[in-house]
């Protein structure tokens, strides 16, 4: 009971903010439709109901007029039926993908909010394959919450609107037995509810494993998908290091999981199936043996016992909702597991700031200066990484860091972008300052290239001869001609190119400061030295502060800062000449 509290609560909490967002009205009118034609489909059920009786008396009594009125009946009532039926439908797939549509969008924008995405990975929350997640678990969330909210509340309509119908009957089918007629008060609806009650528990005893095995096969079929898309992304280095071999026995090892969960599911479902089949073909009959002994003694007519056993089999069915939908209900729960996972890894990292120890981010409204005070940056287990105080970046100066492997150069770039949020102090940077951070390997999204090097701004930002002029002025004329080419650039380029465009895009967009993590890293010394020069002729007002490990950067920088390792804190030094007396000092 508690577990069914706590799921309604977690769907509660997925499913309202959308009927109270901006799209309240339609969503909410679209349910309310959607709901009244369900009811008006139980309607016509009950009139369908009181129809066979008179249907099948004229049929015992050869009554040829009343015979042909009763099919005219039918012929309307079906007809209304399936107009209802087909709007039902479309109403509620109407709503599905609206529904969708807003919680899709509220997802990703709570997702890419803030490097959340990025302090997600960082963390190491259990939120696997958020892709998935928003995609196939927003979508099988919408529709199977619609699918089972109506179905249960057509259920309790159902049972409300015939148990009414079927107490009457027992009254006037009495229960025979023996050659006596025995009174027992809606005796057919306590045979109805004994009936779902065992199959219900039953069914619970039977199916119970069934959440927990789709929630780990919807795990494992997305960690197996997403290790596909891996070596698709990945697939130069695996052709050029030959480990195709390999990569097929670790994708064979995970498909393993999939294919062991999944007969773990198919024996548990057997064994439901073959209960829940049997339940139902049992159901069938089961009215016919109770009213039969009546009909025999002819204490009811013909009619009178087909409706009845029609409704016996509408009450069974409305309290036999949990047997039919069991697996349903099992895969619903699963999905609704994997959302409030995915929100509440989402929640944690957004609000990491407010739960633990984290760099401060301060904006300086007279200064030009980026400054680290008291800074202390640790790894996300907490380790201290640089240290710290009283270091600045002066405007508009060339800064060189270097520095060996492990030293933490990259995730200070990372924590003066305010994406790395592990550790202590504070980092000033002027007000309205434009950051932009250059790594080794840039990202382009698919597309036109012409978006791709203009990035993150919008498509039509710059026009079409500023981006050519960009590109050409990085020395790659060539894709000068292509910006109107879609396709997918970090694939198709070689790492070069993609660093020179990089640079194109920092040319376009113009920063005050300008970070380059090894950006120049895949480019020959010769090739590296112009595009230094290029940066210091379009961009004079830059700061520019360069990670690289090569003596030729030195000339293209009027400052060079070097970071040791010494123990577990990496200090941060304040100039080139040695820090004394402290070994572990930078310089």
């Amino acid at each position: 009971m508690n577990n069914i509290r706590a799921t309604l609560a977690i769907v509660w909490r997925i499913a309202i903010p959308y009927f109270r967002s901006e799209d309240k009205w339609a969503g909410r009118g679209l349910l309310a439709a959607v709901v009244a034609m369900e009811l008006a489909l139980v309607a016509i059920d009950v009139l369908v109901n009181q129809w066979q009786n008179r249907f099948y008396s004229a049929l015992q009594a050869s009554d040829w007029d009343a015979f042909i009125t009763q099919i005219w009946i039918f012929v309307g009532l079906a007809s209304l039926y399936i107009a209802l039926a087909v709007y039902k439908l479309y109403l509620n797939q109407w709503l599905q993908i609206r529904w969708r549509q807003w919680l899709t969008r509220h997802y990703l924008g709570e997702w890419l909010s803030g490097a959340t995405h990025y302090r997600m990975q960082l963390k190491g929350d259990a939120a696997d394959n958020p892709d998935q997640r928003i995609t196939e678990d927003v979508k099988n969330f919408v529709e199977q919450t619609l699918t089972i909210g109506l179905g249960l509340l057509s259920s309790i309509v159902t049972l409300f609107s015939f148990v009414i119908i079927l107490w009457g009957l027992s009254n006037a089918a009495p229960l025979h037995l023996f050659g006596s007629d025995y009174m027992i008060p809606g005796y057919l609806c306590w045979g109805a509810l004994i009936y779902a009650i065992f199959g219900t528990a039953l069914t619970h005893w039977i199916g119970a494993p069934l959440v927990n095995l789709n929630f780990e096969q919807q795990r494992f079929e997305a960690d197996f998908r997403f290790n596909l898309v891996r070596v698709r992304e990945n697939s130069e280095q695996i052709a050029l290091l030959k480990g195709e071999g390999a990569e097929r026995g670790r994708l064979l090892d995970r498909f393993g999981f999939v294919i062991g969960n999944w007969y773990a599911i198919m024996s548990r479902t057997k064994r439901l199936t073959m209960f829940t089949a049997s339940y139902q073909q049992a159901a069938v009959i089961f009215p016919y043996v109770l009213v039969a002994p009546a009909f025999f003694a002819k204490k009811i007519q013909l009619g009178d016992m087909m409706q009845t056993a029609s409704a016996f089999s509408s009450v069974q069915g409305a309290l036999s909702f949990f047997v039919t939908a069991y697996r349903s209900l099992a895969e619903w729960r699963s999905i609704v597991a994997r959302l409030d996972g995915f929100e509440m890894s989402v929640n944690s990292a957004a609000n990491l700031p407010a739960h633990e120890a984290t760099i401060e981010l301060k904006a300086a409204g007279g200064g030009r200066n980026i400054g680290l005070e008291k800074l202390c940056v640790y790894l996300p287990n907490g380790t201290p990484l640089v240290a710290a105080d009283g270091f600045a970046i002066q405007t508009p100066e060339r800064v060189l860091v270097t520095g060996p492997s492990g030293a933490g150069k990259s995730t200070l770039f990372r924590a003066i972008a305010g994406i790395w949020p592990f550790g202590t102090g504070s980092i000033v940077i002027p007000a309205k300052a434009k950051l932009m951070m250059l790594p080794q390997r840039p990202y382009f999204p698919v597309g036109a290239l012409g978006d791709a090097v203009i990035y993150p701004a919008a498509p039509g930002a710059f026009q079409a001869a500023q981006i050519r002029d960009a590109v050409v002025s990085v020395g790659l004329p060539d894709l000068a001609d292509r910006l109107g080419e879609d396709g997918h650039w970090n694939r198709m380029l070689s790492l070069g190119e993609q660093q020179r465009l990089g640079l194109a895009r920092a040319l376009l967009h113009a920063p005050d400061y300008l970070f380059l993590d090894e950006a120049t890293a895949s480019l020959d010394e010769p090739s590296e030295a112009r595009l230094y020069r290029l940066l210091t002729e379009k961009l004079p007002q830059a700061t520019i502060v360069s990670i690289g490990h090569r003596s030729t950067l030195d000339a293209f920088h009027t400052r060079k800062v070097a970071m040791v390792k010494d123990g577990p804190i990496h200090v941060l030094g304040k100039d080139s000449a040695p820090a004394e007396p402290e070994p572990s000092a930078a310089r």
